[in-house]
């Protein structure tokens, strides 16, 4: 739905354009007249991230290093959905790239966004229940990630303690625990 009270862009000059992301530096009008002369916006793909459920009722997850904080965490499944490529389509390649598992049944979940003030996509997750093992991981080559399969307990209990950092991850998995409570 378009706002009434929409800014005006007066001028955009780009600052990088990489594939992955681009930053931008507009000049915006507001509703009242007032003339910010340089408001930041980072321009990524949209984003898929995929909750895995095995047929035993376990999670497949992800551990990888993250650069920008210097950490190795666990995560749920995610990746870039590529040009012309449907968010489901695109859900369903990085599972099986990422872990080798496929299959199930899959639903869309909730989508985000990490900061609609100055990221311009979106974060589409899925949850796919009774995934199975089909195949080996086919990583990218700058990939570097191991799969775990984790009973949903562990996972749980990894949230509570605050192991999980990516907020566009951890907010899908804290549904999911809401709408499927962990039995003590």
């Amino acid at each position: 739905m378009e706002r009434e009270d929409k800014w005006k862009i007066l001028k955009s000059e780009y600052i990088a354009h990489r594939p992955w992301m681009t930053a931008r530096c507009d000049m915006v009008q507001l509703p009242d007249g007032r003339v910010n002369p340089e408001y930041w916006v980072l321009e990524f793909p949209d984003w898929v991230n995929v909750i895995a459920i095995t047929k035993e009722g376990d999670m497949v997850m992800v551990r990888q290093y993250r650069h920008a904080l210097g950490v190795t965490e666990y995560e749920i499944c995610a990746g870039v959905i590529e040009e012309g490529e449907e968010p489901l389509v695109a859900a369903k390649r990085e599972l099986l790239e990422e872990t080798g598992y496929a299959g199930g049944e899959w639903t869309e979940y909730m989508t985000i966004c990490a900061n609609p003030s100055n990221h311009t996509n979106l974060a589409h997750t899925f949850l796919a229940i009774g995934v199975e093992q089909v195949s080996e991981q086919h990583l990218d080559a700058t990939e570097e990630l191991t799969f775990h399969i984790i009973p949903q307990k562990e996972v749980f209990a990894m949230l509570q303690r605050g192991e999980m950092l990516q907020a566009l991850m951890a907010a899908p998995l804290w549904k999911y625990f809401y709408e499927h409570p962990i039995e003590e």
